[in-house]
């Protein structure tokens, strides 16, 4: 038995007698089993600092506490398709109890390096800027960086939407400390298209405390590695917003009185951000395919925390402010972004040469751009001229509309296989399409829609 010995926010330190409490053990309320709290930290002999998972009753000194076990446990299974819930594992769909006969205890460590396996498979997402830039492999993982409003979660979305009709699998959703109104569209979203009954929608969103905000990615990762190792079944993996996740951490660390390390986030920070995506790996059993939106604060991708996500990716997106502004959409920085498969033996070797040129092409339009600026582009000499009408081609070849905002644009959406996107950036390279003019080139699919 134990008791309550104060209540700061989330934060609750507690006296326990009955056994020795390991970091990660569960209590509960004696009056209210609902009400949990996880060990977090400890103070001294028999005093431990716990974080407040939730429950219906209001927290005062002297309350009475029971051990209830090591780790949280998750409702798990193919019950859970269709249905949304919060990182505790209550439903918040108003669809009635969950009845699953199967739960997952969230695991400490990521799978045996041994088990896990690496595919030369690419995920075709029909977004031309991916696939062509910086493309997905089976079992990869895709980061989408940018600042406030650039188009991150769009994306997001029209490649949750892409690769659903492709059925690649399970989906998995962890929303993290963003909108209610996000959530809520996916939600809808994935109803009228019929593909909620195949998904897994965890959500821990701004309005809620540090706490569910950090469980939140945690226990929808649980959730994808039981549809992996137990159901043997691909996971499509998104989270929206991992950065979120690290706030949340940072909030936590401060409320458990931890000193900061340099830069003003919690000294746990690379082992936190390790002990989300290390999980995030395929075995011989299933892949997990995961896509993930990071927020940059303030456009500052020196930020400690977003240096600390780059290594778990193998392709990234960066978007940015001066093409937002320029009205292009996907807001995505061309030259910036990029993906570590980028081999001859994964690509193939039209994709592979077409994007050495292609990448040669945007470095010298960005020199002449500057040029442009100061003097016009009549002060170019012939050849130059030409170049730089061909990168612009190519930057508005690369815009495309999205089925996801069909609504708000009025203009239908569009899915451009991988071989069509190779076609069209070679015609540009090779100056085929020189003669037409570059505004036809924006929000186009294939260059079929030329003819």
């Amino acid at each position: 038995m134990g008791k309550i010995k104060s209540v700061t926010k989330e934060v609750v330190e507690v006296e326990f007698f009955e056994k020795e409490l390991k970091i990660g053990d569960i209590l509960r309320l004696k009056e209210d089993p609902k009400a949990k709290f996880e060990v977090k930290a400890i103070k001294g002999k028999n005093r431990f600092l716990c974080l407040f998972l939730g429950g219906e009753k209001s927290l005062k000194r002297g309350m009475e506490l029971e051990y209830e076990r090591s780790g949280l446990l998750l409702p798990a299974g193919k019950e859970l398709l269709g249905r949304m819930i919060d990182p505790f594992g209550n439903p918040i769909d108003n669809l009635g109890p969950l009845n699953v006969k199967n739960w997952q205890q969230i695991k400490p460590f990521s799978p045996p390096y041994p088990e896990t396996i690496f595919q030369k498979e690419i995920i075709e997402t029909g977004i031309k800027a991916v696939d062509f830039f910086a493309p997905l492999l089976k079992g990869g993982k895709l980061g989408i960086f940018g600042g406030a409003g650039l188009g991150k979660t769009v994306l997001l979305l029209e490649l949750m939407h892409n690769l659903i009709l492709k059925k690649e699998g399970v989906i998995v959703f962890a929303g993290i400390g963003e909108r209610i109104r996000e959530g809520a569209e996916l939600y809808e979203m994935l109803k009228q298209t019929k593909i909620l009954n195949s998904s897994v929608l965890v959500f821990g969103q701004m309005n809620e405390p540090a706490v569910v905000r950090f469980q939140a990615g945690l226990s929808a990762i649980a959730i994808a590695e039981y549809f992996r190792d137990v159901e043997k079944e691909n996971v499509l993996f998104f989270a929206d917003n991992i950065f979120r996740f690290l706030q949340a951490g940072n909030e936590l660390s401060t409320l458990l009185e931890k000193l900061p390390s340099e830069g003003g986030y919690q000294a746990t920070l690379l082992s936190e951000i390790g002990q989300l995506e290390e999980k995030l790996v395929s075995t011989k059993d299933a892949f997990i395919t995961s896509i993930q939106a990071i927020y940059v604060p303030a456009d500052d991708i020196s930020d400690p925390a977003v240096q600390a996500i780059f290594p778990y990716f193998d392709s990234l997106l960066f978007f940015s402010r001066d093409v937002y502004q320029q009205g292009r959409r996907p807001a995505i920085d061309l030259l910036n972004s990029f993906s570590s498969i980028t081999t001859e033996e994964i690509l193939g070797r039209d994709h592979y040469f077409a994007l050495f040129e292609a990448k040669k092409l945007l470095e010298r339009y960005r020199e002449l751009d500057r040029i442009v600026k100061i003097v016009g582009e009549a002060e170019l000499s012939l050849e130059e001229r030409k170049t730089y009408q061909r990168a612009k081609k190519l930057l508005n070849f690369m815009t495309q509309d999205f089925s996801v905002v069909e609504d708000q644009t009025q203009r239908k959406g569009k899915f451009v296989k991988r071989k069509e996107t190779i076609e069209g950036v070679k015609a540009i390279l090779e100056g085929k399409l020189d003669q037409i003019p570059t505004e036809r080139l924006l929000n186009i699919g294939s260059l079929k829609e030329l003819k």
